[in-house]
């Protein structure tokens, strides 16, 4: 049965050429009362502290004594490039990001990121082993294929990347030639995540993002001749325009491009924030119960086609690396969503990134004038961060396995961490019981596990354990949990 046609029923859906769930799968419809009961605001923690609790770094010596004292023996590291350009603004978006159609911007901001790449990288004691790279934007290939070779002439030339490393960027299908797909293959690159967010004429239009499938299909195709790994594609829920008819198109258009991955945002509509949002018209908006609807048609239709509940908004095909490290109990959590590398140092580059080396998180400057001037100047851009205190430590740990395990294991972390876990905790508890209540956690005196339904709720219940949440004055601006 098609996605558009499902809408609520519970008959099976054909097989489309995935393999057979092997993990328990949530059930095929959330209960759209629950949905509507937990639909709060909250971080999607890719870190804690989350960034927003970061203060301003006067003196980055703590995060620079880090780096200096870094073990290039250890654990290797995860390196980002942010690249920060589009040529047209989505309405939607939120990123931090520069909107030109004037390429001769490029060279500067390529040459600025390849020197800072080596003023942190001569800061470590030698060069180091590295197990994933990742290219974020805005648009990565706003830049030609060239100025894309200078910077990993760069990042190689300071750093050795691991003949298994997993190199990934994002790409927008709109303003990517066939033949640059050819380039990111040879330069490397063996995943690819593209942006879609709907099909549907009439939503693309509100957000200002008009993209055919035969446009994303294409990309798709050339990525797999040239043999990349895995591809996912992104979308999101709660858009103007949208309603259930169309966003089942949408899924059966998605599914028959049968990407690896697939990653359901909602949208978190924020216009006091983000001025690309003003120009959406508020009344096109779906209502909350239309959205959550829209959640629960996409859970339906994935799951039944065989896409393993990755966690939070991530969906993957059984054989995928991402399902198969869960499987295993190796699944991580960082700046670039779920990993299947071990969660170890952070070295990001460019416009606002964030790095995290051992307890310390930098992150850079947030305007390409103040970045410009301190990287010209031979200066790191740190401009924001904070050192974890032994709680935060103790806290981020708690998330991540949760996030990542939808279990935890008290006695483990107590023995660690040298706790009392129960006492720790007495007030998380006492919070969880509600979700316990609901049937999303099984709370046992030595086992915390995450129910099947509950795995859509995981940001709500690692919410529990996010102290800087609670004690927080004034409370910020997240996207919804669900």
């Amino acid at each position: 049965m098609a996605c558009a046609a499902l809408l609520g029923s519970h008959l099976s859906r054909p097989q489309r050429n995935v393999m057979p769930p092997v993990l328990e799968n949530p059930s095929h419809v959330v209960d759209p009362a629950l949905l509507a009961r937990f639909d709060v605001r909250g971080p999607r923690y890719t870190s804690y502290p989350t960034a927003d609790r970061f203060t301003t770094l006067a003196d980055p010596s703590a995060h620079v004594a880090r780096l200096c004292n870094r073990d290039p023996l250890g654990p290797p590291l995860a390196l980002y490039m942010h690249l920060p350009f589009c040529q047209s603004v989505c309405y939607y978006c939120g990123c931090n990001k520069v909107v030109t159609r004037d390429f001769s911007r490029r060279p500067r901001y390529i040459q600025a990121i390849s020197r800072e790449i080596g003023l942190q990288a001569a800061l470590l004691r030698g060069r180091t082993q590295v197990s994933q790279l990742h290219w974020g934007g805005g648009t990565p290939n706003f830049f030609d294929l060239g100025q894309m070779t200078d910077l990993m002439s760069a990042v190689r030339s300071h750093f050795d990347l691991q003949p298994d490393a997993e190199l990934s960027i994002e790409v927008d299908p709109r303003t990517l030639p066939l033949e640059m797909v050819d380039g990111l293959a040879a330069l490397g690159f063996g995943r690819m995540s593209i942006g879609v967010q709907d099909f549907d004429p009439a939503v693309q239009r509100a957000i200002h993002r008009v993209q055919s499938a035969e446009c994303t299909e294409q990309v798709m195709k050339r990525a797999r001749q040239q043999g990349f790994r895995s591809i996912n594609l992104d979308l999101i829920y709660g858009l103007p325009k949208q309603h259930a008819a169309s966003f089942g198109r949408t899924l059966d258009t998605l599914l028959d491009l049968d990407p690896d991955r697939v990653a359901l945002y909602n949208y978190a509509h924020l216009p006091a924030l983000f001025k690309p949002q003003r120009r959406i018209d508020e009344a096109d908006l779906p209502s909350g119960a239309e959205r959550i609807g829209l959640l629960a048609l996409a859970i339906d239709c994935l799951t039944r086609a065989g896409y393993v509940y990755i966690g939070m908004d991530h969906f993957a095909k059984p054989g995928d690396d991402l399902a198969i490290a869960q499987r295993q109990g190796r699944l991580h959590r960082n700046f670039q969503g779920y990993s299947t590398h071990a969660d170890g140092d952070l070295m990001a580059f460019g416009l606002s990134a964030i790095s995290r080396v051992g307890a310390s998180y930098a992150q850079n400057a947030k305007t390409l004038e103040e970045y410009y001037r301190d990287v010209e100047a031979d200066k790191l851009p740190y401009r924001r961060g904070i050192v974890m205190s032994a709680e935060d430590r103790l806290r981020a740990e708690v998330i991540q396995r949760l996030m990542c395990d939808f279990s935890l294991r008290p006695s483990a972390l107590a023995a660690k961490h040298h706790i009392d876990f129960g006492h720790h905790f007495k007030l998380e508890y006492e919070a969880l019981e509600r979700f316990a209540e609901a049937g999303l956690v099984d709370l046992h005196p030595d086992h915390i596990e995450i129910t099947g339904a509950g795995r859509f709720f995981v940001r709500n219940v690692a919410m529990c354990f996010d102290q800087h949440l609670r004690q927080a004055v004034t409370p910020a601006a997240y996207s919804r949990a669900v």
